[in-house]
């Protein structure tokens, strides 16, 4: 099956208010932005939501606030997976009866399922929602790896959609390509390895920078997709400052500390994240002032529509 996607998908982050729960209005306004600077749709809850530390009735809450302030204009992907196959096949049905527009679901961390294991969990989930699924291989996140032929066993489940591939192997789009049926869409899960993916095949990119630079980083992806190789990569080169920042420590906290400083709210982080180092916090700060301004997004862009 085929879901129009889009090519540009936010990893959204999850803002907090001054007591540390989860600030659902700033997360509306926040999803709005970001679809008004680029992007085709959201994932909510995700690795960048900071998951391991929301509890469900908040991911819920968060999936309504969002899809509500987006309506059609943009897509909700509910990050639902988790090591348990039974509590991923829960929160996914869950997640539907909510009205998101599909669910992404991580290799099973932590407890190190063989490759058929990863089969029969992906497919436990496949079977019990109609919801189309992006499949997520994250290996320093989870210890595990999806293996390309392991990826086309989970293919030929009707309801898998799209593979979200992080494993910081760009061959592995080229593996995954050859062997994964058209309809199931690559998504890069590395900002800075997007443009190499692409061009071997990727559709799109699940971003963590398209927070502050989604506009130019849709430009850089329209660019490929006309054909237009140099000036897609003259933006590449431009973006490629910022897209290795965002991984100078544990995701969130960098996108974090640059939405801050461009003066969007976020509530900081929840233990066991603590605060960045304050060279880290000086670096990003002083990489946002030497960027080009053309390439930061607007500030208010679709805020309060």
């Amino acid at each position: 099956m085929a879901t129009p996607w889009g090519r540009l998908l936010t990893a959204m982050v999850t803002p907090y208010d001054g007591s540390g729960s989860v600030d659902y209005v700033a997360a509306a306004a926040l999803a709005r932005r970001l679809v008004a600077n680029g992007s085709d749709g959201v994932v909510v809850a995700g690795t960048t939501g900071e998951s391991p530390v929301l509890s469900f009735e908040e991911k819920e809450a968060l999936y309504v606030a969002v899809k509500e302030a987006l309506g059609s204009r943009g897509l909700v992907i509910a990050a639902t997976g988790t090591n348990d196959t039974r509590r991923t096949v829960e929160w996914t049905a869950r997640a539907a009866r909510l009205g998101v527009d599909g669910a992404m679901l991580v290799a099973p961390y932590y407890n190190k399922p063989s490759q058929n294991g990863l089969v029969l969990h992906f497919r436990a989930v496949a079977e019990a929602t109609d919801l189309p699924l992006m499949v997520y291989n994250v290996p320093s996140r989870t210890s595990v790896r999806i293996a390309p032929e392991t990826m086309a066993r989970i293919a030929e489940i009707g309801s898998v959609a799209a593979v979200k591939e992080a494993s910081g192997d760009v061959l592995q789009v080229s593996r995954l390509r050859r062997l994964l049926p058209r309809h199931v869409l690559i998504y890069s899960g590395d900002d800075p390895l997007t443009l190499p993916m692409l061009a071997l095949g990727a559709h799109g990119v699940v971003s963590v920078a398209s927070h502050v630079v989604g506009r130019s980083l849709r430009a850089m992806i329209d660019e490929l997709a006309a054909g237009n190789h140099l000036q897609a990569l003259s933006l590449h080169e431009e973006l490629l400052p910022l897209f290795e920042a965002v991984f100078w420590e544990t995701n969130p906290l960098p996108v974090k500390v640059m939405l801050e400083a461009v003066g969007i709210a976020t509530g900081g982080w929840r233990l066991p994240l603590a605060a960045p180092e304050e060279g880290t916090i000086t670096r990003i700060r002083q990489l946002l002032s030497d960027m080009d301004p053309e390439l930061l997004d607007a500030r208010y862009a679709f805020e309060g529509r």
